[in-house]
């Protein structure tokens, strides 16, 4: 019966989905980066799904310091399995088609769902491993310190930034699950949903709010935590700040000069927020942008930037009275 049939469209969206599902065979479906001090170009470990790549013999070499386990393609069984899991569900995206299907379409949309939910418990079930379980000989030990990485976004591990996220293959494994789920959308007839603004606007305002989540300042701890330019430790929080990059990395500044200083020196690193503690009230971070600033020698910071972040206008106006200046803009401060 035509009502049990599947439309051209979910046979053409079931068909890219399976093109891009074999596709990702062939390609790295995830990537862990790594940055520190002494590799300023970064290393960076590609997983595939039947290898390993990247920087794999510089990290086995660094992780034999600290006591993790090296990384070959043979100790996990993974490697020898996952290719023929994505074949079969290529398969079985191409059974739907063929046989035309719309209960298929579900089963196997089901089925992918699943594997996917399943492969990332897999996935942090091994990071878990090679972080936590250590060499207690090895040549340096740091107690209580484990090393798992993250399993996606942005973690620090000692002097080493690790960034985790899908690679080329793992995205057009994301998009070949979301071509699925448009198919069956659309077959269970709720497509009309997403047809509508009101639902739209709801859609994009929280995608925007789960990736505002993802990003979050960190607290300036007073005589524990150290400016990352001038290697000071932050004395008063009156005058420090953070710059926060696209991978959720966050550098501590005890003066707002050592923060321009350092974004001058790192030209090519993307800083997505740029934070200043309020003169005020020290403990609350201001958006750099959306602040008002006061410089004035008397003001006297840890690095002689001497410069004064306020919320508001009247209560910059109040400090630059007391000291006979102007009220100054971040685009002015940034040109100084």
């Amino acid at each position: 019966m035509k009502i049990f049939n599947l439309s051209i469209l979910s046979k053409i969206l079931v068909g890219l989905g399976s093109l891009f599902l074999l596709s990702s065979i062939f390609l790295p479906i995830w990537r862990i980066e790594l940055d520190a001090p002494q590799y300023p170009e970064g290393l960076v470990l590609q997983i595939f799904p039947h290898k390993l790549g990247g920087n794999v013999d510089i990290i086995n070499g660094l992780n034999h310091y600290i006591g993790m386990g090296t990384l070959h393609a043979e100790n996990f069984i993974e490697f020898t399995i996952l290719p023929y899991i994505i074949g079969g569900f290529t398969l079985l995206m191409l059974l739907v088609i063929f046989k035309n299907s719309k209960a298929l379409l579900y089963i196997v949309f089901t089925l992918f769902v699943l594997f996917g939910i399943l492969a990332m418990i897999d996935f942090w079930r091994w990071e878990y491993n090679y972080g936590h379980n250590l060499d207690p000989n090895a040549a340096i030990i740091v107690p209580g310190q484990a090393y798992q990485p993250p399993l996606i976004g942005f973690k620090q591990l000692l002097n080493f930034g690790a960034y985790s996220i899908p690679d080329i293959g793992g995205w057009l494994f994301i998009a070949s699950g979301l071509f699925l789920l448009f198919a069956v959308i659309y077959e269970s007839g709720n497509l009309k949903f997403f047809s509508r603004p009101k639902s739209i606007s709801a859609m994009f305002f929280a995608m925007t709010l789960i990736s505002c989540m993802n990003i979050k300042p960190d607290p300036i701890i007073l005589n524990v935590d150290s400016c990352d330019h001038c290697k000071m430790k932050i004395s008063d929080l009156r005058f420090a700040s953070e710059l926060i990059t696209a991978k959720g990395r966050i550098y501590k500044f005890d003066d707002l000069k050592c923060l321009l200083d350092y974004e001058k020196h790192n030209p090519n690193t993307k800083f997505t927020h740029q934070l200043i503690s309020d003169y005020n009230a020290p403990k609350n971070l201001l958006d750099a942008n959306q602040s008002f600033y006061i410089l004035h020698e008397e003001l006297r910071s840890p690095m002689g930037g001497n410069t004064a972040a306020f919320q508001n206008e009247d209560s910059a106006k109040i400090e630059a009275a007391k000291h006979q200046t102007k009220i100054k803009t971040w685009t002015e401060i940034q040109n100084l």
